[in-house]
């Protein structure tokens, strides 16, 4: 891994640093063999997943067809994938049609899902999350898949611990974080009816310098707004790190499914960051609200131990955010929302 720079001053080189893939990467795709498709490849993580797929696949001398799968409502987010290679296919995947109509590989990445929008919506939330996971499983049988979860499954967790373990009982707060356990026992309920090979990916929070916790809290303190930190604590992975661990955990599937949490190493106190942002900014943040003794909070010590610590420091991303904000370079504007703490998003 060469240095990493002292600021990101473009999207080229932002999306190389999410895209770089470490050595254990590359030997995580030796050992993954045959094509591979992601479904629901144009979120926030999927273009640069995929892309350090491609790099490690050069890499290790590999050839094999990535395939991406979305709706692609954005149709500019389609061209950039095709140009690295990619061969994405439009449609919807509560389509049972649709779904059957897909290529047959061995290795599937799932990153579909609904979140924002789901109060209000819940129907749509429940199908997206919960029922589309079976479609998926019987598609694609025989199969490996590594399927995109959240910790908020866990539910709330004492703020004076150090997160939920992978072996914590779910305890999810609200009808989003219900429909995520709900597609995870249905991811379950197959990789041991099916005997598919399954990884769950637990994720909180990844960020970078467009989206993501600490960007929602530097707009916050850059446009001098007042800050609830009623969600007082919370942990954040640079997006590159998370796709980093992701791919290390490709080979590793079982059944019943492998459960591993993506989560930087540290607890962080909201307060402190937006202190260390005004600093930058040369701002004075303010605050209302009291900090709750517990938040959403995993524990990715498993992973780290397991796969290697996230290479990029907190204070590394608190650093690039701040100038990348200052330079007014492009923001994707999803507000994450990680301070509700009702579970309504």
């Amino acid at each position: 891994m060469s240095e990493f720079p002292k600021t990101i001053d473009n999207l080229e080189q932002l999306d190389e640093l999410l895209s770089r893939p470490t050595p254990r990467v590359i030997q995580a795709l030796k050992q993954t063999e045959g094509d591979l498709i992601l479904l629901g490849i144009a979120g926030k993580m999927g273009p640069t997943l995929a892309r350090m797929i491609i790099r490690a696949d050069e890499a290790a001398g590999i050839q094999r067809r990535i395939l991406g799968v979305s709706r692609f409502s954005d149709e500019s987010s389609r061209q950039p994938l095709e140009d690295l290679g990619i061969e994405t296919i439009k449609g919807d995947l509560l389509d049972t049609e649709f779904i059957n109509s897909l290529p047959d590989v061995p290795n599937v990445i799932y990153m579909a899902g609904m979140k924002f929008g789901a109060t209000g919506n819940e129907s749509l939330t429940w199908a997206m999350n919960t029922y589309l996971p079976s479609l998926v499983c019987n598609k694609y049988r025989n199969s490996r898949i590594t399927a995109f979860s959240t910790g908020n499954i866990y539910g709330l967790v004492p703020a004076s611990g150090q997160g939920s373990v992978e072996t914590d009982k779910p305890d999810p707060v609200g009808e989003y974080a219900m429909s995520c356990l709900g597609r995870e026992r249905m991811f379950e309920h197959f990789s041991r009816t099916l005997k598919i090979p399954m990884t769950i990916i637990r994720l909180n929070y990844a960020t970078e310098c467009r989206y993501g916790v600490l960007v929602d809290l530097a707009l916050q303190v850059y446009q001098e707004q007042t800050i609830d930190i009623s969600m007082g604590y919370v942990n954040v992975i640079w997006q590159g790190d998370a796709n980093a661990m992701t791919l290390c955990a490709l080979p590793d599937g079982t059944s019943p499914p492998f459960n591993l949490n993506v989560a930087g190493p540290q607890i962080l106190k909201v307060r402190e960051i937006c202190e260390q942002f005004g600093t930058l900014f040369g701002k004075h943040p303010k605050f209302t609200g009291t900090e709750a003794e517990d938040a959403l909070l995993n524990n990715g010590r498993y992973g780290h131990q397991r796969y290697g610590a996230p290479l990029v420091e907190v204070e590394q991303i608190i650093g690039w955010i701040a100038d990348w904000i200052q330079n007014e370079r492009p923001l994707l504007g999803k507000p994450t929302h990680f301070e509700s703490r009702s579970g309504k998003f």
